[in-house]
């Protein structure tokens, strides 16, 4: 196949040219992965979340800011650009900045769904993408990757030259479907293309084990599904590469899994994105949580050796989830004592009246171009 990586060499090579560390063994029955050894996790002093974008903005979202995070809200915008307003999409982007010992450090995570709401967002909030060092896609989903090479076309050339795309593993490059009303008949709704990434001159690193990412933060890898949790019906997948050769390496799966072209979704390499803010704990950023927030939130701890989480953060689905199963996962988040709960994207207004009503003072609401900053 044109452009196919070998897994294994490219994952050693990338841990040795661009500074990642990898640890722990994720089989690749998908269904089942080996306990990763703990890795050493950096620990910052600050951080800060911005939506860049997501599925609404709204100037009256209320709330005030808790003793120990900050909140900043878009009421509106600045001159020049104040008869303008922020866009909204199906998906989710986030820019994340970090500080550790005077040393700032600026990712962006996920993409949203298109690149006109992206590019014009960043223009909105005034962002600087020649800030940005390096890049992370949670999953496989569009909703979540669409504005990527759009973003790159245009602020390629002011970003810095040695950047690399952080993806959970191969699953992320599948061509996803959603179903029809028509039995076994599908609509396709894209892949993400390695091909494209590389015609922008940026790397790609595989991070199916955890990994520490730019000195600052560290992804969770491939998530063991551990708990109550499982993947809420969503997409369907297509575990092969194309003759044009745009699709996923069909060998990173188990032969039952390929015994149908078309399968059900699992999201085998959504990963979640953490960081360890001092004296706070465990910011766990789950941008869309098909692998479910308590097993991201036990595979982060797991990961980290860190017990405490501070926050959660992002796309949970819980939308579809019925009321017992959403019951399932409230009793679990409160065993696990998270301070903060930031729902996003696909966490549902189900989910969010359920921590308003049995968990109130945990509830942080968000909207798009809201700013979270943790720690000092």
């Amino acid at each position: 196949m044109t452009n196919e990586i070998d897994r294994r060499g490219f994952l050693q090579g990338t841990a040795a040219t661009v500074g990642v560390a990898f640890a722990g063994t994720v089989l690749h029955d998908s269904r089942a992965h080996a306990q990763a050894a703990r890795i050493a996790v950096p620990t910052v002093d600050r951080l800060s979340i911005r939506v860049v974008s997501d599925s609404s903005h709204d100037i009256f979202i209320s709330g005030e800011s808790p003793k120990d995070v900050k909140v900043e809200r878009v009421r509106g915008l600045p001159p020049p650009r104040a008869k303008r307003t922020l866009h909204n999409d199906w998906g989710l982007s986030l820019l994340l900045e970090s500080t550790k010992d005077g040393d700032q450090r600026t990712h962006m995570l996920d993409f949203g769904g298109s690149p006109e709401v992206l590019n014009h967002n960043v223009d909105m909030l005034d962002l600087d993408p020649s800030k940005i060092g390096g890049l992370i896609v949670s999953h496989g989903h569009y909703d979540h990757f669409g504005g990527l090479v759009g973003f790159l076309q245009k602020h390629r050339a002011r970003m810095p030259a040695d950047l690399t795309l952080y993806t959970g593993g191969e699953d992320n490059f599948c061509m996803r479907h959603t179903r029809t009303p028509k039995p076994g008949v599908f609509n396709e709704w894209g892949a993400l293309d390695r091909r494209e990434v590389a015609a922008q001159k940026v790397k790609l690193a595989l991070a199916e084990n955890p990994a520490v990412i730019g000195g600052h933060v560290f992804t969770t890898g491939a998530i063991p599904r551990r708990s109550v949790e499982k993947v809420l019906p969503n997409t369907m997948v297509e575990l092969a590469v194309r003759a044009d050769g745009l699709g996923c390496n069909a060998s990173h799966f188990a032969p039952a899994e390929l015994q149908g072209k078309i399968v059900a979704d699992e999201h085998y390499h959504e990963h979640a994105t953490c960081f360890n803010v001092k004296n706070r704990g465990l910011v766990v950023i789950s941008s869309c949580g098909h692998a479910g927030v308590v097993n991201s939130i036990l595979r982060a701890r797991e990961v980290s050796g860190i017990d405490k989480v501070h926050a959660l953060v992002g796309g949970f689905h819980l939308a579809p989830a019925p009321k017992p199963y959403l019951d399932q996962v409230m009793a679990e988040l409160k065993k696990l004592d998270v301070d903060y709960m930031i729902p996003m994207h696909c966490s549902g207004t189900n989910f969010i009246n359920a921590v308003a009503a049995q968990m109130p003072e945990k509830l942080i609401l968000s909207s798009t171009g809201s700013r979270f900053t943790f720690g000092a």
